[in-house]
Formats: structure tokens, C-alpha cells, sequence
């Protein structure tokens, strides 16, 4: 067997991720996710884009607060402003990198930048050369590099590695590039540059084609060492490169791919999961890797194969992305001792006071459901714990509903106030949610609501996802319980908390309704 390089694992999870439409995370969200990649062994995180805002610049230094062993990178457009935000917020960094970008294509450089191929190598030369003064780690990308022309391609990173950069990003940002074609650029980049032994090459796919993972793995065979990739496959548009995928594909096809990464796959299906129950992205039951099916089998041949051999129809196995080999766990008989011992099981690690809250909560569970399962408990590790740092907390929801009308009494906590509320509806459900909207008052519309059973069983937790949209971004909630209503509510809740987020870092306020507004509308408080 030829011997494994090691290929460096960045994950945009935190930055392209949550450029995702309605993708928005709040920062004990940011935090989370940020902790589960650093404990799977991700290199690089990017942790956000300092420049865009005061929450990424805040995210970007909280989080370089409490990863203990990943580099934290921030973007930065070639602007020394950009750098100047990028560098404070990574002062805290145990280990930093600052990734600045700039289009190299003559579609972005004339229509978007307005600027001549010669200003562009003027700007990469200083933007490296002023990151460098915050950073030894400087990571320097072409936008839009699958689409440049050669000969300036080369030339720019020429520049750059001369300026300092020590890692090159030669992205597919409108994930046009097919892989022979992207392999093919690659190899040409390490031929025709004179300096490239002095920089790690990197990759940027995005899924517009579905073939990000393809082309991310066709320029490791090239020889691009470092990948950048999201949980889930999260993204702008149609998406990035999904790290599960590519970390399984070097780890199970490793007789074409001799590569190793510092991933701890057992950690896979629980990030996963969590990244989908802070963004409110609901993963597809056919999704590789972590999709609810992935290691399903129903046909009466496959699971002939399957009784005869696992290896017929898997190649991999199940525990090997986190996974557990039993099905059905606990009871509301059940101990902490064994609740903490089965947290570990699913690769979860919690200090002391995260799992006694989590604890309170499967033993709540317990008593509500007959049988708890893996899915439920990882369920229960989510951003609920951390949704008493928001505004609106759901309280109480009673429903009445039949086929003569539906009508629901609604208690939420605003900023630690009760305020109630009883509305009908074409539904139960919207009857709810007319209730959460008379309480506080908003102008958001409802753009998505799905319901996912967790697991089997008429008992099963379900899983909500919710989108609202203030007509210029959407903003997405997700919950998981028992009762599908209480479960939609909370989503609800939650969407609206990411909105109302927003709206206030924008001078924007949201008061909840007075009682003569709440008794005038024909509502009790």
C-alpha cells in the first residue's frame, strides 16, 4: 500500500455554511458547533467573516476563546480593513489563520471588482503581505479560479506566495468545474509555478453541479492537500463539499486514495445532527453518510445479503461514523450513571452541568414515551439548553381540535415576562401559530413547515423545522418533542428568536403586544 500523506480537513461550516439562506446561528449555536469540529479533529475552522458584522467579529473571538486545538481562520477580502477586523477578532487564537480572497476571473474582475489584472496583483501582493503582520498563517484564494485564465492564475499565485501565503486556494466557486477538467488545473498550477512547493494547495468546491466531493477528491489526486468543506454539505446556493463525504470516501476507498485526515468519523452522525438542529436544515433520509436510510435495508435480497454477510451491501459499517450497534436504549427507570455511560456511546461529552440539564430532560421524555432510542437522546442534544438565553421562551401550549374548530392557548416568555394568548384557526397548527403572532407582533411569513418522526412509533418525538422570511432573509427553527404541536411551536419560537436577533443588531425593536391590545383583538391575556 502506497504510503498516507495527510490531507489538512478546513471546515466553513461557520462561515459558508451559514451563508446558507435562513442558516443563521446565534452565538451559544456558533459556539457548539465549534466545540463538536474541534473534538472530531477538524485542522481549520473558519469560524465567520469578521468585516460583516459585530456578531461574526464577536463569534470569531469567542470562539477562538474555547477551541483548544483547531486553527481559527476569518475571512477577509483584499482590504486592510477587512484584515485589520480579521486580525482583533483572532487575538485570542491559540493557533490563527487569516484566509484573504480576491476574484482572479475576467467575468468577476470586470463586472464585479472593475479593476484591471495588474491592480488585482497590486492588491493580492499587499493584502498577504499586511495579514502577515497579524499572522505567519496566511491562506490567500482566487475567486472564482476554475473560471480564470491560466496565465494570470499562475501569476497571481506567484504573487501571493511571494507575499507570504502559505496555503493556496484554488476554488470552483460556482461549482462549474467538472473533475478531470479540475484535477487538469491543479496539476497545471503545480507545474507552471515556480514557488508552489513553498504553499499547501487547497480546494473550494461548490455543489452546483453536484459534483463538489468529485472534484474535491480528483485534486487530491492531483495534488491539492488541504479541503475545504462543510458539515451536511451547507452552502451558499446548492452548497459545499460535504466533509462526511469526503472524509468516509478516503477512509473506506483508501486502496485509490492514500490519504488520512485527523477526523474522528465516530463523531459524524451526532455533528450532523446538531448542525441540522441549529440551522433548521433537515437532513434527506437518502443523504450519503448520515441520511436516516444511508445504512437501511429494505429489499428482501439486500437483506438476504445483510443476513449472510454485512459486506454484501455495506461498505462501511455503521458504528464507524458514530452509529450505535443497539437500537433500543433506555427507560424512565434508567440512572444518570447509565444515561452518562450511553452519552458516550454516541460520542457525546458534556461538562457536569450540560448533562444534568440534558438528564432533566430525557427522564421528562421518559416518562411521556415508552421507548427511548438512540435518536432520541441525541435529539435532546441540541441548542434547546441554550434557548433561556433568548428573548422568547415557549411556556405552555393547550390545543382544542376536531372537526368542529380549533382553538389554542399559547404562553410565551418575553424577556422573562408570561404573556398568554387564545386564538383559532384553520388548524391547530395555526392556530398556534397566530397565537405566538399575537403575543409579539411581527411581519415575518411563514415560507416552510415540515414535520420528521425521529424515530417509529405513534410516541415518536417529532421534528420540526420552521422558515419565516422578513422578505429580505429567512430565518429557519427547528424542535424536536413528543407532541407534534408543542414541537411546532417551539420551532416556531426559535425561528422567530434568530429573526428578531437580527432585526435589533439593526436598531430594530419588538415589543410584545399590551393586555388592552391583547383583550381588543378579542384575545385573553
Amino acid at each position: 500500500m502506497a504510503k498516507q500523506e495527510q490531507v489538512i480537513i478546513f471546515d466553513t461550516t461557520l462561515r459558508d455554511g451559514e451563508q446558507s439562506p435562513g442558516a443563521t446561528m446565534h452565538m451559544e449555536e456558533k459556539l457548539l458547533v465549534a466545540e463538536a469540529l474541534d473534538a472530531m479533529g477538524v485542522d481549520v475552522i473558519e469560524a465567520g467573516f469578521a468585516i460583516a458584522s459585530q456578531g461574526d467579529a464577536g463569534a470569531i473571538q469567542q470562539i477562538s476563546k474555547v477551541v483548544k486545538n483547531a486553527t481559527i481562520c476569518s475571512l477577509a477580502r483584499a482590504l486592510r480593513k477587512d484584515i485589520d477586523a480579521a486580525g482583533e477578532s483572532l487575538k485570542h487564537a491559540k493557533k490563527k489563520r487569516i484566509h484573504t480572497f480576491i476574484s482572479t476571473s475576467p467575468l468577476h474582475m470586470e463586472f464585479k471588482l472593475k479593476m484591471s489584472p495588474e491592480t488585482v496583483l497590486e492588491a493580492i501582493h499587499d493584502s498577504v503581505s499586511y495579514a502577515r503582520n497579524y499572522t505567519d498563517d496566511v491562506e490567500w484564494s482566487s475567486e472564482d479560479g476554475s473560471r480564470s485564465e491560466h496565465d494570470f492564475l499562475c501569476k497571481a499565485i506567484e504573487t501571493a506566495i511571494k507575499a507570504g501565503a502559505r496555503t493556496i486556494n484554488i476554488p470552483d466557486t460556482v461549482g462549474y468545474a467538472v473533475p478531470e477538467e479540475y484535477a487538469a488545473l491543479i496539476r497545471m498550477v503545480r507545474n507552471r509555478v515556480p514557488n508552489i512547493d513553498q504553499a499547501v494547495i487547497s480546494v473550494h468546491c461548490h455543489n452546483d453541479l453536484g459534483l463538489a466531493v468529485a472534484n474535491s477528491l480528483a485534486a487530491l489526486g492531483a495534488g491539492a492537500r488541504q479541503i475545504e468543506c462543510t458539515i451536511n454539505g451547507l452552502g451558499e446556493r446548492a452548497g459545499n463539499a460535504a466533509m462526511e463525504e469526503i472524509v468516509m470516501a478516503i477512509r473506506t476507498r483508501s486502496d485509490l486514495l492514500p490519504f488520512k485526515t485527523n477526523i474522528k468519523t465516530e463523531h459524524i452522525t451526532r455533528i450532523s445532527r446538531l448542525v441540522s438542529q441549529v440551522t433548521g436544515f433537515a437532513v434527506q433520509k437518502n443523504k450519503s453518510i448520515v441520511g436516516a436510510n444511508a445504512f437501511a435495508h429494505e429489499s428482501g435480497i439486500h437483506q438476504h445479503g445483510m443476513l449472510a454477510n454485512r459486506n454484501t451491501y455495506e461498505i462501511m459499517t455503521p458504528e464507524s461514523v458514530g452509529l450505535s450497534k443497539s437500537e433500543l436504549v433506555l427507560g424512565k427507570h434508567s440512572g444518570r450513571h447509565a444515561f452518562v455511560s450511553k452519552l458516550k456511546e454516541l460520542g457525546v461529552d458534556l461538562g457536569d452541568s450540560q448533562v444534568d440539564e440534558v438528564f432533566e430532560q430525557f427522564k421528562s421524555l421518559a416518562d411521556r414515551k415508552k421507548e427511548i432510542y438512540d435518536e432520541d437522546i441525541l435529539s435532546l442534544i441540541s441548542p434547546n439548553a441554550l434557548k433561556r438565553n433568548q428573548r422568547l421562551q415557549f411556556k405552555e401550549l393547550w390545543v382544542e381540535c376536531g372537526s368542529k374548530g380549533q382553538k389554542a392557548r399559547l404562553t410565551l416568555a418575553i424577556d422573562g415576562e408570561d404573556y398568554t394568548a387564545t386564538t383559532s384557526g384553520n388548524g391547530p397548527v395555526d392556530a398556534t401559530f397566530k397565537a405566538i403572532s399575537s403575543i409579539l407582533p411581527h411581519e415575518a411569513t411563514l415560507q416552510l413547515y415540515q414535520v420528521h418522526a425521529v424515530t417509529k412509533g405513534t410516541d415518536a418525538q417529532a421534528e420540526v423545522t420552521v422558515q419565516l422570511s422578513d422578505g429580505k432573509r429567512k430565518y429557519n427553527g427547528h424542535s424536536a418533542d413528543p407532541d407534534t404541536l408543542v414541537a411546532s411551536a417551539q420551532a416556531y419560537i426559535h425561528a422567530l428568536n434568530h429573526l428578531i436577533d437580527a432585526h435589533e443588531k439593526q436598531g430594530e425593536t419588538f415589543q410584545p403586544a399590551s393586555y388592552s391590545q391583547l383583550q381588543k383583538s378579542g384575545l385573553s391575556a
